[in-house]
């Protein structure tokens, strides 16, 4: 997903529904979903929680120590904030949900302090693999 583009009047209506966010959270978004789907390894329905996990994952990985202050820069700051962009996304016809999903199923999934500073992964996976 890295180097992908929302069409210009995709963007436009992202921008007038949640100012708040940078146009560069839908991207990563879209890049937490392709993760996230390889992770489980089927094209199948990802749950609000799956997806929520998978961008914290992402950000670590990406991000690593900065991965907090990169997500709050573009305005992301809970997981609901995660799940208001993914419903943006949909309403743009970006994405599509099932009958049931909402953006409820995004709220209080991790605590951004917790997942990102009190239980950050101090040694990467590569390190763990070679030792």
């Amino acid at each position: 997903m890295d180097g992908a583009v929302l069409a210009e009047p995709i963007m436009e209506r992202l921008r007038k529904r949640n100012p708040a966010y940078h146009e560069t959270a839908y991207l990563f978004i879209l890049a937490a979903l392709h993760f996230t789907i390889e992770r489980v390894g089927e094209a199948r329905h990802i749950t609000g929680r799956e997806l929520a996990e998978g961008a914290r994952d992402l950000a670590i990985e990406r991000f690593g120590l900065m991965a907090r202050s990169v997500l709050e820069y573009w305005g992301i700051r809970t997981t609901r904030d995660l799940g208001e962009l993914v419903f943006a996304l949909v309403d743009c016809g970006v994405l599509v949900k099932q009958d049931g999903d909402c953006v409820r199923d995004f709220e209080d999934v991790f605590c951004f302090r917790a997942a990102f500073e009190q239980n950050y992964p101090w040694c990467c996976s590569r390190q763990m693999q070679d030792s």
